[in-house]
């Protein structure tokens, strides 16, 4: 995990050694003739070049298409990465065994809860979590340091009923380097529950709240600098549903948005620390669903299902504009509002930062779909999902058309 890292800084220290050496001889010694007759100083020369050589192969980079479906790769030029990150590098050397190595960091988009979390005894729906900062990668041989809750990006998604009394206890893992809180969009209360749950690493705060309001909504960590904890992948969605409950489907699904801002350019292989300047100016490495770069599709259905997929958007820039490749949004619930005006035959649904939608459709034809945000470039960064759709052919529906069977036919233009 840190070999491109300890490349590159040793790259950069030996390479500027041998550097001020060549230049010391040059300037003490004013010629190039003293420096042909001592052969001694071939090796600095030597390991300058030695040097350019392992810094170019440390920043090596997948080509920038790598993060997208391999049926969809792109053919735009790469780049070169920028200068080694020295101070990124010391805090990762100093804390990196105080974090847990997470094998996915990425949330099974399958984990919905089935029914509103039960009340206890005493008629209060009790809830637990935990954030904690955690590496893990965001694609085969690229690691981040994610900020979470319950140790995955987004966090686990959270099922109550309109009208309940909720106790929400939130820890902040020992091993932690900062504090964190939480602010629900579903609370009513000053900071959505942030100004009551300020945990300290090892601390733990409980509070209640009413949930009031039906919908869908976003809960992120709400410790200043927020931008820089909702960019490390600490949100997660949280359902109210209404007192009569939601109409049942056969499947539904999880999937929240994020933003990743790394230093260095897209594809870029090692551990990859977070880059400031690219947050301010809006510009995310990858931008993901489920916190990290999919491999395989995980999300699965059959032909007939109905199927409603549970959308956030955990920010911190980007409007997303989420649509599923070969399907129509029988309906959506726009801006993820239980209660309001529906929409139907929707093909695309914005989802704001820190927003949500809820759609909902039939999966009548079989095959591989490909879930997106719309602005397209950045599925260049990784941003897709897929959903596999087993059953029988439809041609009724969708069918390839023999090239013999149209000759003659009369093709109509405008």
């Amino acid at each position: 995990m840190l070999t491109y890292l300890i490349l590159e800084a040793l790259a950069a220290l030996v390479g500027a050694s041998a550097f001020a050496v060549i230049l010391y001889v040059f300037w003490k010694k004013k010629g190039v003739q003293f420096f042909a007759q001592r052969r001694w100083l071939y090796i600095p020369v030597m390991l300058f070049f030695v040097a350019v050589a392992l810094g170019f192969f440390a920043n090596r980079t997948y080509p920038p298409d790598f993060a997208m479906p391999v049926f969809m790769h792109s053919h735009a030029p790469g780049g070169l990465p920028p200068s080694i990150p020295f101070a990124g590098i010391i805090d990762f050397f100093r804390f990196k065994n105080r974090f847990e190595k997470v094998d996915t960091i990425g949330q099974d988009p399958n984990s919905v809860p089935s029914e509103p979390t039960a009340p206890d005894a005493d008629g209060v729906v009790r809830i637990a979590l935990t954030t904690k900062e955690v590496i893990a990668e965001v694609a085969p041989g690229i690691y981040f340091n994610y900020w979470t809750f319950n140790g995955h990006t987004p966090g686990p998604m959270l099922r109550v009923r309109e009208g309940d009394m909720i106790e929400l206890t939130l820890t902040n893992d020992p091993s932690s380097l900062h504090d964190h809180s939480i602010d629900l969009h579903a609370v009513t209360g000053p900071g959505g529950g942030a100004a009551l749950t300020h945990v300290a690493p090892g601390e733990t705060k409980t509070f209640q709240w009413q949930a009031r309001n039906p919908g869908l909504y976003i809960y992120h960590c709400a410790m200043p600098n927020v931008s820089t904890h909702n960019s490390h992948g600490q949100y997660g969605l949280i359902l109210v549903e209404p007192k009569e409950g939601l109409p049942k489907v056969d499947k539904e699904f999880y999937l929240v948005q994020g933003e990743l801002y790394t230093i260095g350019q897209l594809g870029k292989r090692g551990l990859v620390p977070f880059d400031a300047q690219a947050l301010l100016d809006g510009m995310p490495t990858y931008v993901t669903f489920n916190g990290q770069i999919e491999s395989a599709p995980r999300m699965h259905a059959n032909t007939g299902d109905t199927i409603r997929i549970y959308v956030g958007n955990g920010g911190v820039n980007l409007i997303s504009s989420f649509h599923v490749i070969g399907e129509i949004f029988d309906t959506v619930y726009p801006e993820a509002s239980i209660g309001g005006a529906l929409e139907h035959n929707v093909q695309t649904t914005q989802v704001l930062p820190g927003g949500a939608s809820i759609v909902e459709f039939v999966a009548e034809v079989p095959g591989t779909y490909t879930i997106v945000d719309h602005a397209l470039a950045r599925m260049n960064k990784g941003a897709w999902a897929a959903l596999d759709v087993t059953g029988d052919p439809r041609p009724d529906i969708y069918k390839q058309v023999d090239s013999a069977q149209t000759q003659g036919a009369v093709h109509h233009t405008m």
